[in-house]
């Protein structure tokens, strides 16, 4: 990989901003050039967030990500906006619970994760956004555990810290489903 860039997309309370702090985190401890550009609208639980990162092999010109590699699209809005940005022959990582419809396009890569409903059903309802991240690291082949857990360590705060195995969890969850026929 000489540079791979992210677009992480859905409502606010989704942790979008939270896995892209993840994989920029998980960049650094890699020594890689990282760029992390969060932005979300007026309210923050609702609204709409979305998040930039870019990880490269090389020195990062612009955090803005306008073409991304990857689209992650935690709901519909974000696919509808989104999807025509990604470059040809990039990923598209929807939650399959929040969208209904397929990618228009046909010279992408796509994975649909029923996300929400397997977060609900595992009992972490709030970690659909890392089961998602878990199926797009063992895509690319970059789920170490050992490396997941210590970025996890670096984006989950002291007082959280009980959640580092339950994010992990939500992780391999996500690199372990396979889509339905």
């Amino acid at each position: 990989m000489s540079t791979r860039e992210y677009l992480f997309s859905g409502f606010g309370g989704q942790g979008i901003l939270f896995t892209g702090k993840f994989l920029a985190y998980k960049g650094l401890m890699e020594e890689k050039q990282v760029s992390w550009l969060p932005s979300y609208g007026p309210e923050m639980r609702g609204g709409t967030a979305s998040c930039g990162v870019i990880i490269s092999d090389e020195q990062v010109g612009s955090p803005i990500v306008s073409n991304p590699d990857v689209l992650i699209a935690m709901n519909l809005p974000s696919l509808d906006k989104y999807e025509d940005e990604v470059v040809s022959g990039g990923y598209v990582f929807a939650d399959s619970s929040l969208i209904e419809r397929k990618v228009k396009r046909d010279d992408l890569h796509v994975y649909y994760i029923p996300a929400t409903r397997l977060a609900s059903e595992n009992g972490t309802p709030t970690l659909a956004n890392m089961i998602i991240l878990g199926k797009l690291l063992s895509v690319f082949g970059e789920d170490n555990e050992d490396d997941l857990r210590r970025a996890l360590g670096k984006v989950i705060s002291a007082k959280r810290a009980d959640m580092l195995e339950v994010n992990l969890k939500a992780m391999q969850l996500g690199a372990a489903y396979q889509e339905e026929a």
